[in-house]
């Protein structure tokens, strides 16, 4: 697959990427999480699509329809991708918005990359930021042990625990919350179109990358949302920790909402993310 919507990055990965809208709107562009593609945003991309805005998403390499190479699953090389992806279309003052390892991603490219007025604002969903990882200097961490078993059951059987995982984070175990079908399946469909392997290395860059140090370097204003019911990334030790690095940041808990909750709660989150880029 080559044409127009694939950048090529300086090791020669394919990158591919959707550029809707006019080109001369302000950008808002979009870091999904993992294991899925830039489809995760489609809700939002539809309806930034409907207010006006140029809505931009890339496939993160080895995910959805980027290549699936066996180097550069870390967050450095995720960002120089994402950065790959901007500088082919020269965005300008553009609105960053990352989901779970997709909010590390952002961290880090705005910290590296974000310059040169490349970037006006950014928002952390459900993010991984600080670090995931239980460390001496991070206490409030999960153990190794969990993403060890993330590991384990994505190279023995990544279709089955990719049937598993969207129930806890859509919230779908819950009492009273009904799982939707479609959701699930089209979870499972982006999840089984990547790469095992880049998705299998991609479990250190998520929960080992301490962003502690990207945080403290963003300059632009961040909004960090979090539900309280996260499965996935349990808010106390990701937003809490967060928005107490950031220089301009503000904090949003939604009480009861689940990791996916971009998905299950867009009616709510969507407004929320235009109020913050329009303000």
């Amino acid at each position: 697959m080559t044409g127009k919507s694939f950048v090529i990055t300086q090791d020669g990965t394919q990158i591919f990427y959707k550029d809707w809208g006019p080109k001369t709107a302000q950008t808002i562009v979009f870091h999904h999480g993992w294991p899925l593609s830039s489809d995760d945003w489609d809700t939002q991309m539809l309806y930034f699509l409907g207010k006006g805005f140029r809505v931009v998403a890339h496939d993160r390499r080895g995910h959805g329809r980027s290549s699936q190479v066996s180097e550069g699953h870390d967050m450095d090389t995720y960002a120089a991708d994402a950065n790959a992806v901007v500088e082919h279309l020269d965005l300008k003052n553009a609105v960053h918005i990352g989901h779970s390892t997709g909010g590390g991603e952002v961290a880090r490219y705005v910290a590296k990359f974000g310059g040169n007025g490349r970037v006006s604002k950014a928002v952390l969903i459900s993010a991984v930021t600080p670090i995931m990882l239980k460390t001496e200097a991070f206490p409030l961490g999960l153990p190794i042990e969990v993403f060890d078993g993330l590991r384990e059951q994505t190279a023995n059987n990544r279709a089955q625990f990719y049937k598993d995982l969207p129930i806890p984070f859509y919230g779908f175990n819950r009492d009273g919350v009904k799982p939707i079908d479609g959701v699930i399946d089209n979870w499972w469909r982006q999840g089984m179109t990547g790469a095992a392997l880049a998705h299998y290395e991609g479990i250190k860059a998520f929960s080992e990358t301490d962003l502690s140090g990207d945080l403290k370097a963003i300059e632009v204003p961040v909004l960090i949302l979090h539900g309280d019911d996260d499965q996935i990334v349990p808010y106390k030790a990701a937003a809490l920790e967060a928005i107490k690095l950031v220089k301009h940041g503000t904090l949003k808990i939604y009480e009861g909402y689940p990791h996916g909750m971009c998905t299950t709660h867009a009616d709510v989150i969507n407004p929320d993310l235009l109020a913050f880029i329009q303000a």
